[in-house]
């Protein structure tokens, strides 16, 4: 069979040969692609999150894909450190882990990311003085009301964005890492969006998808800066998740709910710099690759105005 193809071969053009041997490696690039792609997604095994340390450290526990990664890291093993803002939350979530995973130890921290993250920054520094924090998840984060022009982002929004999403992971990350890097160990996981990533742009969420890239290049340097130190730092990238932030009730099969989420985001820690732990999440993002930027543009804004008018009517119907 090899012989009759070489002798077909010898007997076409030489430019033929030339496709030929191109298409055939092209093929092969795809097979090994897909080989990967169902290797990492459905066969690969996840790391043991306790060699990191004994402790993970949480922000924004108290709801959506936050309160999620917290149970599933409880359900490792692991005992935690939540922070959020509000008390009485991180209370009724440290209660309902320990009496579903009863030996985890909780500990909480109130902090609230939009006000002095100076002194919310130390108040975590006391609370995980001497703690083996092998785990941070850089979850809290902010996002507008519902779609809107960039002139009409009041001042306090703005600076809410800014400074919960940036400076919020930024300072945490700071008091986090010189325990990891005393211990030579340590898995960091920044929550991205694919409004940074995925899509080539986000109109009406401008400011977000902004912030959003910030952490996904902060991640991949400190990726690059720390690896060798035995450090793992990940920025996961997730498309539609059914939480409040992003006004979805129902999940669905392109949709998951925060535990459907933070199950597979649980299973990549550790991994690729970068990620999208969800698989079907990868299918649009291959769909968005292989459309041209001025289609998918027009059609995230198109569906974007819808929110934004869906907005302004229950802004309207609150003011009646």
């Amino acid at each position: 069979m090899e012989c009759c193809i070489l002798a077909r071969l010898r007997t076409q053009p030489l430019w033929f040969a030339f496709l030929f041997i191109v298409g055939l490696v092209t093929i092969l690039k795809l097979a090994l692609l897909l080989l990967k792609w169902v290797y990492v997604n459905f066969l690969r095994p996840p790391k043991n999150l306790k060699k990191y340390g004994s402790w993970a450290l949480v922000t924004g526990p108290t709801d959506g894909i936050g309160k999620s990664f917290a149970f599933e890291l409880a359900g490792k093993g692991l005992n935690l450190v939540l922070v959020g803002r509000s008390p009485d939350k991180l209370k009724s979530v440290s209660d309902s882990i320990w009496a579903r995973f009863g030996k985890v130890e909780v500990r909480t921290v109130v902090v609230d990311f939009a006000a002095d993250l100076d002194e919310g920054a130390a108040r975590i520094g006391a609370a995980i003085e001497g703690l083996d924090v092998g785990v941070l998840v850089n979850n809290v984060g902010v996002s507008y009301p519902y779609a809107r022009f960039f002139h009409e982002v009041d001042e306090g929004l703005l600076e809410s964005l800014i400074k919960v999403n940036v400076v919020g992971t930024t300072k945490v990350t700071q008091v986090v890492l010189p325990g990891m890097l005393q211990r030579k160990r340590g898995a960091i996981v920044n929550i991205g969006s694919g409004a940074a990533v995925v899509i080539p742009s986000d109109p009406l969420y401008a400011v977000y998808a902004a912030t959003k890239a910030y952490i996904d290049q902060f991640s991949r340097c400190l990726y690059v800066e720390y690896k060798k130190s035995g450090i793992d730092v990940q920025c996961q990238v997730p498309l539609y998740v059914a939480t409040k932030m992003a006004s979805i009730k129902k999940s669905s099969f392109f949709v998951p709910s925060t535990d459907g989420y933070a199950k597979a985001g649980v299973r990549w820690i550790g991994y690729e710099p970068r990620c999208t732990p969800y698989w079907p999440h990868t299918l649009l993002w291959a769909l968005a690759y292989s459309l041209p930027e001025f289609v998918v543009d027009a059609w995230r804004l198109w569906f974007c105005l819808g929110i934004r008018k869906r907005g302004q009517r229950k802004d309207a119907t609150k003011k009646e």
